[in-house]
């Protein structure tokens, strides 16, 4: 625990805030700024005395339901509440929700991407926001509930699985393999989001093959540099495959090109012009 650099670190948080940041009154003015030490101490549910005490460096080492509490009073991110676990000494103790809302500009990139298909996806394999050639290449997700828009479930519990492979793409092992990877990952991150601990359950009641994947606790996926798709109106299209992770809010930009003037650029090109409805995977 470095008690001072968590003085300093939960002093700065506190004076960056505003009353009204915390739905609080302004009230009279203040001779410090930010918040004063006794709002955020009622905010974090402890008391004031101790919070005081954590400021000045002569307090024991937080609890980590403490220091959650704090956090949520000072509005930290999750990159700061992180820090703020690791000055106190405690590992971080996440509890909250996976991001599922597309920052704007991301949705707005998405659509000025000539040539390249591109969707965005949440921590639990949700598909967020897609453009238009992404809806050609794989499916309009679009006509899909946002339940069926989920490429777990896609990868282990669409009907027949056994014999068909997701879009038709030739490493669809692979493809599980690395599913079930990441939701491991991202069942410890968020080991108390119903979202994310139902998908869980529900792939391992109803899925073999999940199941014995997950019982291998391996975490370290390799990203896939190429993907190829069997696709019912171009044929076999391989495609670059790009996962730029947002880490504001736990998501991945996926990005599916090619080589301009190859074949399968001119396949995607072709898809660009068929639109959505070119999508339409026959089992």
């Amino acid at each position: 625990m470095d008690k001072q650099e968590l003085a300093a670190f939960l002093r700065s948080r506190r004076e960056r805030l505003r009353p009204q940041d915390v739905g609080l009154p302004s009230g009279p003015r203040r001779r410090t700024p930010g918040l004063r030490r006794e709002e955020v101490a009622v905010l974090a549910h402890i008391s004031t005395e101790y919070y005081v005490r954590l400021e000045q460096g002569r307090a024991p080492r937080p609890s980590g339901e403490v220091l959650s509490g704090i956090s949520d009073a000072l509005r930290l991110t999750e990159t700061e509440s992180d820090h703020l676990h690791v000055l106190a000494g405690t590992a971080p103790s996440r509890t909250g929700l996976h991001r599922r809302d597309v920052r704007p500009s991301i949705a707005t990139l998405l659509e000025r991407l000539p040539g390249t298909a591109g969707f965005v996806m949440s921590a639990a394999f949700e598909v967020l926001a897609w453009n238009d050639l992404a809806a050609a290449l794989l499916e309009d997700f679009a006509d899909l509930a946002p339940k069926d828009r989920n490429l777990a479930r896609k990868a282990f519990l669409e009907p027949s699985r056994t014999d068909t492979t997701p879009y038709g793409i030739s490493d669809a092992a692979d493809f599980r393999q690395n599913v079930v990877m990441e939701l491991r990952s991202t069942h410890a991150r968020y080991p108390s989001d119903p979202a994310v601990t139902e998908l869980v359950d529900e792939l391992y009641e109803a899925s073999p093959d999940f199941a014995r994947l997950w019982e291998r606790h391996d975490v370290q996926a390799a990203p896939p540099l190429t993907k190829t798709f069997r696709h019912p109106t171009v044929g076999h299209i391989t495609v670059d495959c790009d996962a730029l992770t947002l880490t504001d809010r736990d998501q991945r930009l996926v990005l599916y090109s090619a080589p301009p003037g190859s074949p399968d650029a001119e396949a995607l090109a072709l898809l660009n012009v068929l639109g959505a409805e070119a999508g339409d995977y026959v089992p």
